[in-house]
C-alpha cells in the first residue's frame, strides 16, 4: 500500500460539513486491491490486541444524538470488511490509544482501480497526519507478515498531543464559547485563541484575557510587592523577607524562626518552592532550590493549615478548591513505587494535561523529599500511614482537589474578592492556608501566600471530590457580556463564473451602507477598499486574514473550489450564501470528475448558511437549484427569466426572489414586485449588453435584500459601481483609444465565453479580435468546446500562451486550440505568438479602425500595464 494524497480539512467541506477536522487519505492498495480482511486472518487475530480501543463501545456524536460511532470488533473482521475501511478505524483507534477522543470517519473507493479514499477526524492536525501514515503501515505490515510494534507510534502521539493541544484551562474557555457559537480561531505560531471575528474578536492566552492588566499580572509576578499592597489593605499575609544568599537566609531564620518556607520571588506553579523548613540544613537546600528559578528568594513563615485555591473573575469569587499534595497510603506490604503504581493506575489519571489528574512521577523532589524522612521508592509504609510526595499541591504534579466552593464564610469570600481588586487582575487565583474555609482567615490565623495571574481551571472543572464547576462560563460572560455579539455578518460567494464580479458588487453595496469591509477574491485580499495581500485569494486561509483583522465589522468572501477541496472553509458558518452557477470547469482536477460532483462541492457553501440565514440560488442553473432541497435556511432565488415558473411557484409560497424583467432588476416579494432600477443603469452591465453582470447585479441585489438593506440603498451602489483596472482588475475592463476598443477580461471556460458571447454579438464592431490561449490543467474536451465558441465570435484569433502550462506542452495546447476554433469556422484567420506580451504588441500595432480587442488574459497586471503604457503614449 502507498499513500498517493493526504490532506487536512480546517472547516466544513466536501466530505463532511458538520465534521470540522478530518484527514483525506487517498490509498493505493497495491497487491491488496479487492482484498478484503476476512482474507487476512492475522487482522482479526492481532488488531483487536494491538489496538484495545478498536473494538469499545464508542459515544454518541452528540447529547441530542442516541446515533452511536460503531467500533470495528474482530467478528467483524474476520466476516470481512474493505481494508479502506479497516484503516480509518486504525487511525481513529491510535489516536484514542494517545488520548484523543476522535470517532467520526468513512472510506469508499476512489475514482481509480484499487484506491480507496479514507476520511476520518483528528483532535491535533500533526497526530492526524502520522496516524494516516502510521494506520496504512500498519495494516500493511500485518497483511504482510512483517513485525508491528505499536508503542512507539503511541509515545508520539501523546508526545504530539501534550505539544499541541490545548491546556485544560484554555479549553474550558474554548468548548465553552463553541457551545455559545461563539468562533474561535488559534493565531499561528502562538498560543493565543482569538474568540469571535473582526471588530468583536477577544482574545484569550491560557486564562489571561483582552481584560487582562500587564500592571496586574506584574503586580502578582513580584511576590514581594504583592504582599506589601495586601498587608497594606488589611489582608493577612505571612511576614517575611528576600533574601540573595546564605548570610541572608540566617539574617531571616533569626527574625522568623522556624518552621520556614522558600520560594523564588518570580516563580509559579510551585516551582523551587519549599515548605516547613525546621533546620538549617534544609534551609540552604531551599535557598539552592529556589535560586535555580530567581537569585532572589523569598524567606517566610510556614503557616499552618490546608492548601485553598479562590478563583475570583470579573470581580466575583466563582470557586474554591483544597488543594492535597501527591500522596500515597501505606499498607504495610508495598514499597513506596508500588504505592505510586497502584495510584497511578486511577483511569482519571493520564500524562501531563491528558486526564483530569496527572500520573504522580517520582523526580528528583520526590526522592529528595523522601530522603530528609530517611526514605527511598523501596521503603515500605506501615498500613495507613499517609505520605507525601511533593512539598506542594499543584494538581500538574499529581496533586488533587477537593471543591469547597459552597462551604467558603462569607468573610473570606470577600477577602478573596477584595484581593482580585487590590491586585487588578480580572481572572485571580488566590491561595492561602487555613485551618477551615468555613472559618474567617482572621479567626484561624491562617494567611494568603500567594496571588496568580493566569490561574489553571482543571482544579475547578475536574476536581478528584465535589462539585465541578464551570469556571470558564463566567470568563465568557464577562468577555461577551449579554446582548453583545462576538461575530460580523459574512456573505460567502460560490459558483463557476461571476463569483469574482458579484463579491465585488456585494463589497461596493455593503461599504456604501458605511461598513468595513474586509473581502476576499481572486484577485487578492481587500481591507476597507485597500489591497493587502494580491493573487488568487479565495481559500480559507484567506477567509482567516479578513476575519481575524480587528478593523472589520463585515466580511464578502469568494470561495472558490479548490480551497474546499484542498483544506475545508475557513469559516464554519455564514449569513448570506451566493453560488452563481455551476458548470463544466476544472473537471478531473482533485478527483471532481463530474458536473453532478462539482455541484456538490459548490454546494458545501449554503449548507453553512445559519438557520435564519439566506441561501441565494440560481434557479435557472438545475444542480444550483436542487442544491435548496439540503438546506435548513431560508431560501432566496434568482432568474433571469421572468416567466422562470421556479420562481413564480417560490413566490407564491411567500418566498423571496430577484428577476430581471421587462430590462429591470426586480425583487418578487408575495404578490409584490420591487423595482430596483433599470440594468442598463448600472455601469457594470455596459448599457445591458452584458447580461452575465446583469446577472451577477441580481444575485448581489437579492443577497442585501435578504439581509436588510433597502432598495434605494442598492439600487444607489449599483449606479455607483464602476468597473475599472484599478476596481475590478481583468474583469471587463473597457479601454476606448481613438481608433478602436480593447476589454480585458478573464473568461477561462466553456461557460464563461459562452455568457461572454451575448455581450460580444451585442457590440458593434467592424473586426472582432481575440486574443487568447488554453489552459493545460483542463480536459482537452473543455478546451475544445472553449476554442469552438472563440471561433465563432471573433473574425480573427491571436494564439497565446499561458506562463504555466498546467500539465501539457505548448504544442499540445496549439493542437487543440487551432482545431476547435476552425471546427465552425475553418477560414479564421490565427496567429501564434507563444508569449502574451508579445502578443498584445503585435495586436495593438495591427488593430484596424473601429474593431474591438478582447484580451482573454493570464498576466491581468502585466496586462493593464501595457494598455496604461499604450494609452499614455497616444
Amino acid at each position: 500500500m502507498k499513500i498517493i494524497d493526504l490532506r487536512t480539512m480546517r472547516g466544513p467541506s466536501y466530505w463532511s460539513v458538520k465534521h470540522y477536522k478530518l484527514i483525506v487519505m487517498k490509498v493505493d492498495l497495491q497487491d491488496l486491491a479487492d482484498v478484503w480482511s476476512n482474507a487476512q486472518p492475522v487482522l482479526a487475530e492481532r488488531l483487536p490486541m494491538l489496538l484495545p480501543e478498536l473494538g469499545q463501545p464508542q459515544p454518541a456524536e452528540s447529547e441530542k444524538s442516541a446515533q452511536k460511532h460503531p467500533p470495528l470488533t474482530d467478528e467483524q473482521l474476520a466476516d470481512g470488511e474493505p481494508l479502506g475501511h479497516v484503516i480509518q478505524h486504525v487511525a481513529l483507534a491510535l489516536q484514542r490509544m494517545a488520548g484523543m477522543p476522535v470517532y467520526w470517519g468513512k472510506s469508499y473507493p476512489a475514482h481509480q482501480e484499487g484506491v480507496e479514499f479514507v476520511v476520518f477526524s483528528y483532535q491535533e492536525e500533526r497526530a492526524g497526519r502520522m496516524a494516516a501514515e502510521a494506520a496504512v503501515q500498519l495494516v500493511d505490515d500485518l497483511c504482510h507478515g512483517r513485525e508491528v510494534n505499536v508503542k512507539p507510534i503511541i509515545d508520539e502521539l501523546h508526545e504530539i498531543r501534550e505539544e499541541e493541544f490545548f491546556g485544560p484551562s484554555t479549553w474550558s474557555i474554548v468548548s465553552e464559547a463553541a457551545s455559545r457559537n461563539i468562533p474561535y480561531i488559534q493565531l499561528k505560531n502562538s498560543s493565543i485563541i482569538q474568540l469571535g471575528y473582526g471588530v468583536n474578536q477577544k482574545r484569550i492566552w491560557a486564562t489571561t484575557t483582552s481584560y487582562t492588566s500587564h500592571a496586574g499580572v506584574e503586580v502578582a509576578g513580584n511576590k514581594n510587592r504583592t504582599k506589601a499592597m495586601l498587608k497594606d489593605s488589611g489582608v493577612p499575609v505571612p511576614n517575611g523577607t528576600t533574601v540573595y544568599s546564605e548570610d541572608g537566609l540566617r539574617d531571616a531564620v533569626e527574625e522568623l524562626g522556624f518552621p520556614i518556607v522558600t520560594k523564588p520571588l518570580d516563580g509559579n506553579h510551585g516551582k523551587g518552592a519549599t515548605i516547613r523548613i525546621t533546620n538549617w540544613e534544609d534551609a540552604v537546600e531551599g535557598l539552592k532550590a529556589a535560586q535555580k528559578y530567581s537569585r532572589a528568594v523569598i524567606v517566610e513563615q510556614f503557616i499552618e493549615g490546608d492548601d485553598y485555591r479562590m478563583l475570583v473573575v470579573n470581580g466575583k469569587l466563582i470557586a474554591a478548591a483544597k488543594r492535597t499534595p501527591a500522596a500515597v497510603k501505606g499498607n504495610g506490604t508495598s514499597t513506596i513505587q508500588q504505592l505510586i503504581n497502584e495510584v497511578n493506575t486511577d483511569s482519571r489519571r493520564g500524562v501531563g494535561h491528558e486526564k483530569v489528574l496527572t500520573s504522580i512521577k517520582a523526580d528528583q523532589h520526590t526522592i529528595d523529599l523522601l530522603s530528609k524522612q530517611d526514605l527511598t521508592l523501596d521503603s515500605v509504609l506501615p498500613a495507613g500511614q499517609e505520605l507525601y510526595l511533593k512539598s506542594t499541591a499543584n494538581i500538574s504534579t499529581g496533586g488533587t482537589a477537593t471543591d469547597v466552593t459552597d462551604l467558603v464564610h462569607p468573610y473570606n469570600l470577600l477577602l478573596a474578592e477584595r484581593v482580585a481588586g487590590i491586585v487588578g487582575l480580572d481572572i485571580c487565583g488566590i491561595d492561602l492556608l487555613t485551618s477551615d474555609i468555613a472559618i474567617p482567615l482572621n479567626e484561624t490565623r491562617g494567611a494568603v501566600i500567594e496571588v496568580n495571574a493566569a490561574p489553571g481551571f482543571r482544579m475547578h472543572i475536574s476536581p478528584t471530590e465535589g462539585l465541578p464547576r464551570n469556571v470558564a462560563a463566567p470568563v465568557v460572560d464577562m468577555l461577551f457580556p449579554q446582548g453583545s455579539t462576538a461575530r460580523i455578518p459574512i456573505f460567502a460567494v460560490t459558483g463557476t463564473n461571476g463569483k469574482t464580479t458579484t463579491s465585488q458588487l456585494l463589497a461596493h453595496i455593503v461599504a456604501s451602507k458605511g461598513y468595513k469591509v474586509g473581502f476576499t477574491t481572486t484577485n487578492g485580499i481587500y481591507i476597507q477598499g485597500v489591497q493587502l495581500q494580491s493573487g488568487d485569494c479565495t481559500g480559507g486561509q484567506s477567509a482567516e486574514f479578513v476575519l481575524k483583522d480587528p478593523t472589520v465589522n463585515f466580511a464578502v468572501l469568494e470561495t472558490a473550489r479548490g480551497g474546499m477541496l484542498r483544506s475545508g472553509l475557513g469559516f464554519h458558518t455564514c449569513d448570506v450564501a451566493i453560488v452563481t452557477n455551476v458548470a463544466a470547469d476544472h473537471l478531473g482536477m482533485r478527483d471532481i470528475y463530474t458536473v453532478e460532483e462539482m455541484a456538490a462541492v459548490k454546494g458545501v457553501l449554503p449548507r453553512t448558511v445559519r438557520k435564519n440565514g439566506w441561501a441565494v440560488l440560481n434557479a435557472d442553473d438545475d444542480l444550483v437549484y436542487a442544491m435548496r432541497e439540503k438546506l435548513e435556511c431560508r431560501v432566496a432565488l434568482f432568474s433571469m427569466d421572468e416567466h422562470n415558473p421556479r420562481i413564480r411557484e417560490h413566490a407564491e409560497n411567500g418566498g423571496l426572489a430577484a428577476v430581471y424583467e421587462e430590462g429591470y432588476i426586480s425583487i418578487y416579494k408575495n404578490s409584490y414586485k420591487l423595482r430596483i432600477d433599470r440594468a442598463a443603469e448600472f455601469p457594470i452591465t455596459f448599457g445591458g449588453r452584458a447580461t452575465f453582470n446583469i446577472e451577477n447585479s441580481l444575485a448581489a441585489a437579492l443577497a442585501c435584500y435578504c439581509y436588510g438593506f433597502d432598495k434605494d440603498e442598492i439600487k444607489q451602489a449599483l449606479r455607483t459601481f464602476v468597473p475599472s483596472a484599478a476596481k475590478t482588475p481583468g474583469r471587463m475592463n473597457s479601454y476606448k483609444f481613438p481608433q478602436f476598443e480593447v476589454i480585458v477580461d478573464y473568461a477561462h471556460n466553456t461557460h464563461g465565453i459562452g455568457k461572454f458571447a451575448q455581450f460580444l454579438n451585442a457590440t458593434e464592431a467592424t473586426h472582432k479580435v481575440g486574443v487568447i490561449s488554453g489552459l493545460g490543467d483542463r480536459r482537452d474536451e473543455d478546451t475544445l468546446g472553449f476554442s469552438r465558441i472563440a471561433g465563432r465570435i471573433f473574425d480573427e484569433v491571436i494564439l497565446r500562451q499561458d506562463r504555466d502550462l498546467r500539465g501539457k506542452t505548448a504544442e499540445q495546447l496549439k493542437e487543440i486550440m487551432e482545431r476547435g476554433l476552425r471546427l465552425d469556422n475553418p477560414d479564421l484567420p490565427i496567429t501564434y505568438i507563444e508569449n502574451e506580451m508579445d502578443a498584445i504588441d503585435h495586436v495593438l500595432a495591427t488593430a484596424k479602425p473601429g474593431s474591438v480587442i478582447v484580451m482573454f488574459t493570464e498576466n491581468i497586471k502585466a496586462t493593464i500595464k501595457k494598455l496604461d503604457d499604450f494609452e499614455s503614449r497616444i
